[in-house]
């Protein structure tokens, strides 16, 4: 793959990744009520009602959407950032095989486990190869 192309691939993925996370600011706005039927239609059971998980679920969601900022940032230009191109590869994989431990530990459905760590794992790996291969051709 040419630098070219392997620019335009980390840009790609940056901001597709960076779009979705961000989308995240929006859900610290939910009222409980959207996000107990939410929980429920995923087939989660009912949403436990207390002041800590109102507190971690808003806190995650606000984390997540800055998250989205900075991929948002570093996607403007990733040879200039290629170092924090980097290191969000690496953080991703690492993400990625928390999330799955997390995942398998707290029950969660199959789909939701199988759709959470392992893709944040792959963004990580092909981050990681675009990001090498654009700067041995750039």
């Amino acid at each position: 793959m040419t630098n070219d192309r392997s620019q335009r691939a980390i840009v790609a993925l940056l901001r597709l990744g960076g779009v979705i996370t961000f989308s995240a600011f929006f859900t610290i706005l939910l009222p409980v009520e959207s996000m107990a039927s939410t929980h429920r239609w995923l087939g989660l059971g009912e949403f436990p009602r207390s002041p800590i998980v109102d507190y971690m679920a808003r806190s995650v969601a606000a984390l997540y959407g800055f998250h989205g900022c900075l991929l948002l940032l570093v996607s403007t230009d990733p040879v200039r950032y290629r170092a924090i191109v980097w290191l969000i590869a690496v953080m991703n994989i690492v993400l990625g095989m928390i999330m799955l431990g997390i995942d398998l530990h707290a029950g969660l459905p199959l789909w939701w486990t199988a759709f959470e760590g392992p893709p944040i794992v792959a963004l990580g790996i092909v981050l990681a190869v675009l990001n090498r291969s654009a700067s041995r051709f750039g």
